[in-house]
């Protein structure tokens, strides 16, 4: 078996916070050599599709297409308990008014753009880079901005206007958890080494949660900008219980979200969601 993993994420202030200890050094990784890739979720996705690496973080929504060839790991998920990605606009407007609305999405793969087709499909979009999107909505290219980073944080001091939260409106719905993205395992692998990488990559994110204080440091140099009390709030949102371990709520949202997908017509087929063991 191979002793290089290679393990791709995104060049993110969370992602980062969830791999500090893997990336330091501060774990015994047994001889294993993990090289880590940063990229962003659009290529991450597209990449998964053709197995490019052994570990990945994906959307969810990609996960529908890459499923023979990955399993999700049984932590490392980004998972919104009432609060998810926001869509905001320049003028006032309300949920109902999104089918009049031209959007900016961050990729048609991401977990958001499937949330929000669930609610409602019927609107014209464009996709933007994810951390250009307020930018399109400010100068007019777009009415509206589906936001899925720290934009949904200070949005409200760019004068931008709430229209739907999509987190809240999941859980109204289904009293679940919206989940974003997870991190994927290459099945052909073997039972052994995927077991052996995904005790290490638990253990990545548990030291990042007992070592707050250091991880958060680390991952500021990823957190494009932002002051520390954001980037706190930010990779508090994204990076907590329900990364160390879903939980059979988390695991429940999961399929929820594909099976509604493939319900609504959005996705091809029905997904078998297998998660790790272990």
């Amino acid at each position: 078996m191979p002793d290089k993993i290679t393990l791709a994420h995104s060049p993110d202030s969370d992602d980062a916070f969830m791999f500090y200890g893997l990336a330091t050094h501060k774990l015994d990784t047994g001889g294993l050599h993990f090289e880590h890739l940063l990229k962003d979720i659009q290529t991450l996705n597209e990449e998964a599709m053709r197995g490019t690496y052994d570990v990945t973080a994906i959307s969810f929504h990609a996960y529908a297409y890459i499923h023979e060839k990955y399993a999700l790991l049984p932590h490392g998920a980004s998972i919104g308990d009432n609060y998810g990605p926001i869509v905001v606009s320049r003028e006032p407007a309300t949920a109902n008014d999104i089918p009049n609305l031209k959007i900016a999405i961050p990729g048609k793969l991401t977990s958001a753009f499937l949330a929000l087709r669930i609610f409602n499909s019927d609107f014209e979009y464009e996709v933007v880079p994810f951390d250009k999107i307020i930018d399109a909505v400010l100068d007019g290219t777009c009415d509206a901005g589906l936001l899925i980073h720290e934009g949904q944080l200070f949005y409200q001091s760019k004068g931008l206007h709430k229209v739907l939260d999509l987190g809240e409106w999941w859980h109204e719905q289904h009293g679940l958890p919206l989940p974003m993205g997870g991190n994927a395992i290459r099945r052909d692998l073997g039972d052994g080494r995927i077991k052996e990488v995904s005790k290490l990559l638990r253990e990545s994110i548990n030291y990042s949660l007992t070592h707050r204080d250091d991880a958060l440091q680390y991952a500021m140099q990823f957190a494009r900008d932002m002051d520390p009390g954001l980037a706190d709030r930010f990779v508090a949102m994204w990076v907590n219980e329900l990364t160390l371990d879903y939980t059979d709520r988390g695991r429940e949202a999961v399929r929820r979200l594909l099976d509604e997908g493939h319900e609504k017509g959005i996705l091809p087929h029905k997904v078998q969601v297998d998660f790790v063991e272990g």
